[in-house]
């Protein structure tokens, strides 16, 4: 399945985000993932869980159920599972098949995020986590902050493009966060076994439009912009602007923050967004809030007509690459890999 070969379209065997921390709570939070619906909640002790969101009776959606203390009581039947997936109640019948349970995830909370693995139990490992400190999320002085959780009408790897090529800045997001300078600086890239990074040093520059304005600065900076992917579908970026090296206060940081981008597959043609950042006080954090949303919004305008098109077509034409595309390419190939193991 386009851009991977047929019968792929995501690694199942990795952490995907799936819902902010803050999302889930008492209520049957439900969402799909992998192609399969799942439903959160938190038990009375706080915990958070996720297990399979499908009633093996009829298929009713168990996130359209009704919780009962820690267990979903099936809003159809009333068959009953506890937070460990064991079927405990059945009302038409004494005796509980063996067979009748549903999946419960692996769901481990960090940061702001929680995390799924929806793959092979077995493979299941908390160390294969990026750490906070990996992601830049515990810099003293910046505040991390969820900011939007949203569906996108557009498969998976769409999104995971968008952020491996950061040269559509420039264009996508001209009047906010972008200048042509994105796409016209040479990136640097490094690649360790968990995580694929670019940077960008960008030397006497305009400033961006959004950025003008939350600071003020009207002259021209020395930038840098980057992303690190930690497979299969976290993006930390980082987002800082200081003087000139010929300003009399060179080196000196105008604004900085940290950016965080969780890609997670839902179905085969959609998945789901969740944007968050860092700043230096709560009223930065506001007003990038409202300033970003648009920009978010270009993102997933761009995934969603993309996915029109290749899934109209009758047949998909080849891509005509450009060098900007390198790090596109070695994300796609890392994830490729991943799929090609999980086939042996």
């Amino acid at each position: 399945m386009y851009p991977f070969r047929a019968g792929s379209y995501a690694p199942k065997n990795g952490w995907y985000v799936a819902g902010f921390c803050e999302e889930i709570g008492k209520a049957l939070l439900s969402r799909w993932i992998l192609n399969q619906p799942v439903v959160l909640y938190r038990k009375e002790d706080g915990r958070a869980v996720a297990v399979e969101g499908r009633c093996p009776h009829r298929h009713f959606p168990l996130g359209e159920s009704k919780r009962i203390g820690d267990a979903i009581q099936c809003g159809y039947h009333g068959i009953t599972f506890d937070a460990a997936g064991k079927c405990t109640f059945v009302p038409s019948q004494t005796a509980i098949p063996g067979v009748y349970s549903i999946r419960s995830y692996p769901l481990v909370e960090r940061g702001l995020w929680a995390w799924i693995w929806m793959g092979d139990a077995e493979k299941c490992d908390e160390a294969l986590l990026p750490t906070l400190d990996e992601i830049g999320f515990n810099i003293e002085g910046l505040i991390p902050q969820a900011f939007y959780s949203m569906p996108v009408d557009g498969r998976y790897q769409l999104l995971n493009d968008n952020l491996l090529d950061l040269t559509h800045l420039g264009y996508l997001h001209s009047s906010s966060i972008g200048t042509p300078d994105d796409a016209a600086t040479p990136e640097v890239r490094d690649l360790s076994d968990r995580r694929l990074s670019s940077r960008r040093y960008i030397r006497d520059t305009e400033i961006p439009p959004m950025h003008r304005s939350l600071t003020g600065h009207q002259g021209l900076v020395d930038r840098v912009s980057g992303m690190d992917f930690f497979f299969p579908g976290f993006h930390a970026g980082i987002g800082e602007m200081q003087y000139p090296h010929d300003h009399e206060r060179a080196g000196e940081i105008i604004r900085t923050s940290r950016v965080w981008h969780a890609v997670t597959p839902a179905t085969k043609n959609s998945c789901n967004y969740f944007f968050a950042m860092s700043g230096r006080s709560l009223e930065d954090l506001s007003r990038a809030k409202i300033s970003l949303e648009p920009v978010l919004k270009e993102d997933k305008f761009a995934t969603e007509q993309i996915e029109k098109i290749i899934s109209t077509l009758d047949e998909l034409p080849p891509e005509l690459m450009l060098k900007s595309d390198a790090t596109t390419v070695q994300g796609r190939r890392i994830l490729q890999a991943m799929m090609d193991r999980e086939m042996v």
